[in-house]
C-alpha cells in the first residue's frame, strides 16, 4: 500500500517521555508525512509551533486512559486542548458508567465532547477500551457514540489490558458503516498488523512504531 502513511497517527504517549522526544515525533511526522501526530494534554502546545505549517493533525487525549473522570474535566481539558492548537480530540468513554447502563451519562458525556470539538472545527474521537467489553458491548458503545455526534471510535487507550484486534475493528466498521472513522491504536507495531486493521476496516492506526512502520 503506497499512501500507508496517510492512515499513521504518530503516536507518544508515555509518561516519562520529554521534550527531544516530542520534537523528534514531530520531525518524523514530517518526514513521512504521516496524517497526524497524537500528544499528551501538556505538549499540545509546543507540538503546534513545531508542526508549523506542516499539513499534519494535531491530536491529543482527554479523561486518558480510564476514563472515569466527571464530565466537567473532560469538557475543560477539551476546551484547553483546543485553546492550545488541539485538532483532534480522542476522549476515553466513561467505562465504568457504560458497565452500570447509566448509558443517559455516557451518551451525554459524548454529545458535549462533541459539541465543544464541532463548534472548534475539531473532530472527537471516542475511545471505547475494547479489551474490557464483549461484542454486544462494543456494539452498544459504537451506537451510543455515533447518535452522540462522534466523528470516530477508537479500539483503545494502550494502557488497558489489551490493544487492537482485527475482530474488534471489524465489528466496529459493521456497526458504525462507511460514514464515521474507526481508529486502531494499542499494540499495533507492524507493517503486516497495520496492513491487517485496514483492511478489517480501520482508516487511522494510532501507533509510537510509525517510522518503523514504513
Amino acid at each position: 500500500m503506497e499512501n500507508l502513511n496517510q492512515y499513521i497517527e504518530h503516536t507518544l504517549l508515555a509518561p516519562v517521555a520529554g521534550s527531544d522526544d516530542y520534537e523528534r515525533l514531530v520531525q518524523e511526522a514530517i518526514q513521512h508525512q504521516f496524517v497526524g501526530v497524537c500528544v499528551p494534554p501538556y505538549w499540545v502546545k509546543k507540538a503546534r509551533r513545531d508542526i508549523g505549517a506542516n499539513d499534519i493533525r494535531l491530536v491529543t487525549v482527554v479523561g486518558f486512559p480510564l476514563g472515569y473522570s466527571r464530565t466537567e474535566s473532560k469538557v475543560r481539558e477539551a476546551e484547553i486542548a483546543l485553546l492550545d492548537g488541539a485538532q483532534e480530540i480522542d476522549m476515553v468513554m466513561n467505562m465504568s458508567a457504560f458497565k452500570t447502563g447509566v448509558i443517559s451519562w455516557v451518551k451525554g458525556e459524548i454529545a458535549q465532547l462533541a459539541k465543544i470539538c464541532h463548534e472548534n472545527s475539531a473532530l472527537l474521537k471516542v475511545i471505547l477500551e475494547t479489551c474490557y467489553l464483549n461484542d454486544e458491548e462494543i456494539v452498544r458503545a459504537c451506537k451510543i457514540a455515533q447518535d452522540a455526534g462522534a466523528d470516530f471510535v477508537k479500539t483503545s487507550t494502550g494502557f488497558g489490558s489489551g490493544g487492537a484486534t482485527e475482530h474488534a475493528v471489524r465489528l466496529m466498521r459493521e456497526t458504525v458503516g462507511e460514514y464515521m472513522g474507526v481508529k486502531a491504536s494499542g499494540g499495533i507495531r507492524t507493517r503486516g498488523q497495520v496492513l491487517a486493521m485496514i483492511t478489517a476496516g480501520a482508516d487511522r492506526i494510532g501507533s509510537s512504531a510509525g517510522a518503523a512502520l514504513l
